[in-house]
């Protein structure tokens, strides 16, 4: 699913720039939930920004389901993310200004994907997966963060990408409904997705399959955990 050759990222300033990452080669299989781990500044976002094609790296190449993301114009890359990459932020990134159901609808808007009464239906139905249908009217404000991460994820779900990757999904909610959340992704790799999460929690042995240290820019384990063989989902109590 995923090949990293030589990737490296340089941000500019000092003298020779901060590297961001150093030369990583890295290898993930389809189908498994990562759980990139590391202390502030170790790389980990730079890392799942690069393979989602938000950024560039400076040096190496990046492969996903056979596409080398490094090499697409500006173009075709945002064509490629809209269709392949589902991105949920720590913040949420709602539209405020949209209903819920409008911000899940709205991927599949810019994509063209499906017309606009599919549209809302397959919406309806995301958010119904998510524990999430009855506040589809509702503005993001109207939520709780809980209630908004788990809209977020429906929306990254819009058009059925096979790719996840989630920058800190938790770090704005309370500790139960951060294992809700945890729980969510952990079922869509179970469905078949691929799921990329950076995150600081403490302990993702009872969700990851895969967990992949970094230290100042560079992959200094990675580790199938005890969960490896995917458990069946459980019941999930929203908060």
């Amino acid at each position: 699913m995923i090949e990293l050759s030589g990737v490296g990222k340089i941000f500019p300033g000092g003298e020779g720039g901060f590297i961001a990452l150093d030369h990583i080669d890295l290898s993930l299989p389809a189908g498994e939930f990562v759980a990139i781990v590391g202390k502030s500044g170790s790389g980990k976002s730079t890392l799942i920004n690069l393979i989602a094609g938000i950024d560039r790296p400076s040096s190496g190449g990046i492969r996903v389901s056979g596409t080398m993301v490094n090499e697409l114009d500006e173009s075709r890359l945002a064509a490629w993310r809209g269709r392949n990459v589902g991105v949920v932020f720590q913040s949420f990134q709602l539209l405020p200004t949209l209903t819920i159901l409008e911000n899940v609808m709205l991927p599949m808007d810019f994509c063209q994907t499906l017309p606009p009464q599919q549209a809302r239906e397959r919406a309806l139905r995301l958010l119904a997966q998510v524990g999430v249908a009855d506040q589809a009217d509702k503005l993001p404000s109207g939520l709780s963060g809980g209630q908004q991460q788990r809209a977020a994820i429906a929306r990254a779900l819009a058009n059925d990408p096979p790719l996840i990757v989630a920058d800190e999904p938790t770090g704005n909610l309370d500790s139960h409904t951060a294992q809700a959340v945890l729980q969510l992704l952990a079922n869509l790799a179970q469905a078949g997705k691929t799921v990329l999460m950076v995150t600081h929690e403490r302990d993702m042995t009872q969700f990851a399959d895969r967990i992949v240290t970094l230290a100042d820019g560079k992959v200094v384990a990675q580790t199938a955990t005890a969960g490896h063989a995917r458990r069946l989902p459980r019941e999930v109590a929203y908060a």
